[in-house]
C-alpha cells in the first residue's frame, strides 16, 4: 500500500510539472503585442520582459490574449496583461520595460524668455525617450524660429510646453479623432473646445455630445487612448 501511495504520489508530482503554462509562451506573445504596439515610433525600440515565474500553477493555455490594462501606453515600465481563453480561464500579468532611443532636443545655452530660438541654441542628444518629460521635442525644425515662453537653463530637454508653438489644433476646428485600445483603432470626427500645440491635452465634443480628453498631434488630429 505504501509504494502504491508513493507511486500514486510521484505520478501526480509529474503530471502537475507537466500540466504548468510555460513561460515562454506568455513572453513571446507579450512581445509580440509590444511589438504591434511600438511599430512607428521614433528610434530604436527595445523590449525587455522579465518572464512568467516558471514556478506557476497556471494550467497550460491554448489561447493566450494578451492586453493592455486601460490607460496603459507601450511606453517605459509598464504591466501587461495575459488572459487565457481556452480550456481554462485565468489573468496573469507580466512587468515589462519599453525603452524608445532616439535623438531629442537640448538647450546649449540659456534662453531668455521671449527669446527666438535659433540653430545655436539647440543640440541633439541621444537617449530614451520614455524616461524624458512627455512632449520632448526631436526635431529642431520643431524649435527654431519660435518664440520661449520662459527663461531654460543649459542643458535642459526641450519640450513643446516651453515655446509659442502655433496650435495644431484651434478652438471650434472639425478634427479627426482616433481612438483605440489593445488590437483596435477607431476613426471619428469632433469639434475641438480649445486650442492646443502638438503634444498638449485637448478637449473635443463628439457628434453625440459626449465630451472625449486627447492629445493634439501635428497636423490637426487627436489622438484618444482608452
Amino acid at each position: 500500500a505504501a509504494r502504491a501511495c508513493l507511486a500514486l504520489a510521484l505520478a501526480l508530482h509529474g503530471t502537475a510539472s507537466w500540466a504548468q503554462q510555460a513561460p515562454e509562451a506568455v513572453g513571446n506573445a507579450v512581445h509580440a503585442l509590444l511589438e504591434r504596439e511600438t511599430r512607428g515610433l521614433p528610434g530604436q525600440v527595445r523590449i525587455t520582459l522579465s518572464p512568467l515565474d516558471a514556478r506557476n500553477q497556471l494550467p497550460p493555455c491554448a489561447a493566450l490574449v494578451p492586453f493592455l490594462p486601460a490607460g496603459t501606453r507601450a511606453w517605459g515600465r509598464i504591466s501587461v496583461g495575459v488572459r487565457c481563453d481556452s480550456p481554462v480561464t485565468w489573468t496573469a500579468y507580466v512587468q515589462a520595460h519599453v525603452a524608445v532611443m532616439a535623438d531629442h532636443l537640448v538647450t546649449q545655452r540659456a534662453l531668455r524668455a521671449a527669446q527666438i530660438v535659433g540653430p545655436e541654441d539647440i543640440a541633439l542628444r541621444h537617449g530614451d525617450l520614455t524616461a524624458l518629460p512627455d512632449n520632448t521635442l526631436t526635431d529642431a525644425a520643431q524649435a527654431i524660429g519660435h518664440h520661449t515662453r520662459h527663461a531654460i537653463a543649459p542643458g535642459v530637454p526641450l519640450r513643446g510646453e516651453m515655446l509659442r508653438i502655433p496650435p495644431a489644433v484651434q478652438q471650434g476646428q472639425q478634427v479627426r479623432v482616433i481612438s483605440g485600445g489593445p488590437g483596435f483603432s477607431v476613426a471619428s470626427e469632433g469639434r475641438a473646445l480649445n486650442n492646443a500645440a502638438p503634444g498638449e491635452s485637448v478637449r473635443v465634443r463628439m457628434p453625440n455630445g459626449q465630451v472625449v480628453t486627447g492629445t493634439a498631434r501635428a497636423g490637426g488630429g487627436v489622438e484618444v487612448a482608452y
